[in-house]
């Protein structure tokens, strides 16, 4: 008799807690499958491919220290803090700067600035490589602009008229070679860009990338600068 009650105790326990977790299940399974949780978006600082001094005399070992390890390194605490701030929950960088019109003041110029950066440090190299793109790049730069010259002619104007700070690019627009210039740290991932494209190529004209070492000669920088365009990376990059 004991044993039959006690038996019957256990099922109706059995049954009540199914019971009470069915609604838990049925609206767990009503939500949208978004998988695992994942972190939040978050920049990093990419590490810098040569040694300070190995851009000269191109650009000088006090510059890249500085723009390296104060200007870059305050752009990547500063979006990482405003992703925090603002809830942004965009998956990639991609996403983020789609939404750039989106984005706060912060949020928005110092991801420009982390990601701008990243990418310029990878389209540098030492003096001694390659002065000239070759292969599939020189073909494309010839297709879109006549010739090696002529691109370098309207890449040094788009960067020597862009006024303030700002960035010149050159940027593959759906097969098609561009050039154009965006200011202060946006660039042309940005819904709010005016040129549009995948930037394979850009310079950084802002007064702090050659400042110490050109004063206010920005000519003589752009002029120096194509010395040290890494263009095997540049050619990656549009592969």
């Amino acid at each position: 008799m004991k044993t039959s009650r006690r038996k019957f105790i256990e099922t109706s326990f059995k049954a009540s807690a199914i019971a009470i977790g069915s609604p838990i299940i049925g609206a767990a399974a009503l939500r949208p499958t978004t998988g695992s949780p994942t972190a939040a978006l978050q920049f990093s600082q990419v590490a810098l491919p040569y040694g300070y001094n190995a851009l000269e005399p191109s650009i000088d070992a006090m510059t890249m220290d500085i723009h390296y390890n104060k200007h870059h390194t305050a752009y990547i605490k500063n979006v990482n803090e405003a992703i925090a701030a603002d809830k942004i929950s965009f998956a990639s960088e991609q996403d983020f700067f789609k939404n750039a019109s989106k984005l706060s003041a912060k949020a928005k110029n110092n991801g420009g600035g982390a990601w701008n950066h990243n990418f310029f440090w990878q389209v540098m190299h030492p003096s001694s490589e390659s002065k000239a793109p070759a292969g599939k790049l020189s073909d494309a730069i010839n297709g879109s602009f006549g010739s090696f010259e002529k691109f370098k002619e309207q890449f040094t104007q788009a960067a020597m008229t862009r006024f303030g700070s700002g960035w010149a690019w050159l940027v593959n627009d759906n097969g098609k070679l561009k050039i154009g210039s965006t200011p202060n740290q946006d660039n042309p991932l940005m819904d709010t860009s005016e040129i549009k494209g995948t930037p394979i190529l850009g310079i950084d004209v802002w007064e702090h990338a050659y400042y110490l070492k050109y004063q206010n000669k920005r000519n003589e920088y752009v002029a120096n600068w194509w010395n040290v365009v890494h263009w095997d990376e540049v050619a990656k990059r549009l592969a």
